[in-house]
């Protein structure tokens, strides 16, 4: 026996699933941090943003050819100067600056801080 395909049903019940896969992706959504979101170093004010002074070091290459950091947006090698500074040390988290004897050191993650582990219990 053949079996028929109710198209009135099909035409009502499509929207409403639909729309409960769209609202279900929504809630999803709103959960995700934005990748494109500046770092918390630039800060929303009322009058508009408020950059953080100093320079921003905003990537790290590291490779056995080149070494390379994008601070501002510039791209400094290892011992190139970035301004009157020389970049004279790099790891995969931050940089160091030289101007003369001071030392200035950029993170990539200037608002992730260390802390240190308490309460360690050891097995006897």
């Amino acid at each position: 026996m053949a079996q028929f395909i109710n198209f009135r049903q099909i035409a009502v019940c499509l929207p409403l699933l639909c729309g409960l896969v769209c609202s279900a992706n929504a809630g999803v959504m709103q959960e995700l941090s934005d990748p494109t979101r500046p770092p918390n170093r630039v800060l929303q004010s009322g009058m508009g943003l408020t950059v953080a002074s100093g320079p921003i070091l905003q990537s790290i290459l590291i490779s056995a050819n080149r070494k390379l950091a994008i601070i501002d947006g510039k791209a400094v090698r290892l011992n190139g100067k970035f301004g009157d500074q020389t970049l004279i040390r790099m790891t995969e988290n931050e940089v160091v600056l030289k101007r003369g004897k001071q030392l200035q050191t950029l993170s990539l993650h200037p608002d992730l801080s260390k802390k240190p582990v308490t309460g360690i219990l050891k097995n006897n």
